[in-house]
């Protein structure tokens, strides 16, 4: 694919400094960007744009008329090279067909431009959706939906009666409504508990590879739209996370935890069971969250780093601190006594 600069300003906007008939065939790194390339600077990095060898640069607006290569000044530049990157990457479109391996229920619902791919299972009463794309060895249960211009990468799982909205990405080895962890101890070992409930997703959610989504235990466990999970994460039975809500990944939900929208939880951050997490959190990477946390900011509980024998050592005060409070509140206490008995007050 090629486009000059003046395509891509009136096809995405942009202010235009330069040569607006460069010639761009790809989108690259500052650093790796050779002759036909568009890359993209930030404030930090504009020193080294000037060494840069890409044919044309996206910048903040603050660098606009600054650099001596071609350049589109914007006020988000990673979010206009994303727009750019889609338009030379753009995802798969269906191919429609059945291929010859793969198993299509005689009851289910498949649209004619969807394209089925080989070992492809779907099972009975299933929806498959118009534009749908389901990849080598991916799974759609019976009673599954499967919405408009959803994309299943290979061996993804869609278990029986949960539903996929529309133009989702659903990456290789994630698995949609696996039952929950539900377990019912008899005094001598573990009895199942059924795992009646689906998962809803919503519209424009992205899953990331390895990702599991369990099914709700009586109710549904519910992603609402344009969420974004990355890979190996794992969300337990019964939880619900808001729109526009992203995970990195590892992240660890426990089950009927509610999530709100528009949330940052970094990687490997852990959520305990039955929280309600409100609107607009950010959770650090690598944070518990063990108490529900309702007003917007950042929350971070990281123990710091330390050679093994430090943190043996501050481990071992932090396991007295509560004696040590204990003695100091006595001490307060005699104190008080021996300034009420002086009559000093001091």
């Amino acid at each position: 694919m090629m486009l000059t600069l003046n395509d891509l300003v009136a096809r995405l906007g942009g202010e235009l400094h330069g040569d607006g008939e460069r010639v761009i065939t790809g989108v690259n790194t500052l650093s790796a960007a050779a002759d036909g390339d568009i890359a993209f600077v930030t404030i930090k990095h504009a020193a080294q744009a000037a060494t840069s060898a890409a044919a044309a640069l996206i910048v903040p607006t603050a660098l606009a008329g600054t650099l001596a290569q071609p350049h589109v000044a914007v006020r988000d530049p990673q979010l206009y090279f994303a727009r750019v990157a889609t338009l030379f990457h753009p995802l798969p479109v269906a191919v429609p067909g059945v291929h010859p391996s793969a198993h299509v229920a005689a009851s289910a619902r498949v649209a004619p431009d969807a394209q089925i791919g080989p070992n492809v299972f779907v099972g009975e009463n299933a929806v498959i959706g118009h534009g749908v794309i389901l990849s080598a060895g991916a799974c759609v249960g019976d009673g599954a939906v499967i919405g408009d211009g959803t994309l299943l990468y290979a061996h993804a799982v869609v278990e029986h009666h949960c539903e996929i909205g529309l133009r989702c990405i659903l990456h290789p080895g994630c698995v949609i409504g696996a039952d929950g962890f539900g377990n019912a101890f008899a005094g001598d070992h573990w009895e199942k508990i059924p795992q009646i409930g689906r998962v809803l997703i919503g519209n424009d959610v992205e899953i990331g590879a390895n990702t599991t989504v369990d099914r709700g235990a009586l109710g549904d466990t519910v992603i609402e739209d344009g969420v974004r999970l990355d890979n190996l994460i794992h969300i337990a039975h019964n939880c619900r996370i808001g729109k526009h809500t992203a995970m990195a990944a590892c992240v660890g939900v426990a089950g009927s935890t509610r999530i709100g929208a528009y949330c940052l939880m970094g990687g490997a951050a852990m959520i305990s069971g039955h929280l309600d997490i409100g609107d607009r959190v950010q959770v650090s990477g690598g944070t518990l969250v063990a108490k529900s946390i309702r007003t917007p900011g950042v929350y971070t509980a990281v123990y710091p780093l330390a050679e093994h024998r430090d943190w043996l050592t501050n481990a071992a005060r932090v396991r007295q601190i509560g004696s040590l409070f204990d003695r100091m509140k006595a001490l307060e206490q005699e104190l008080d006594a021996l300034k009420r008995r002086d009559g000093s007050g001091e």
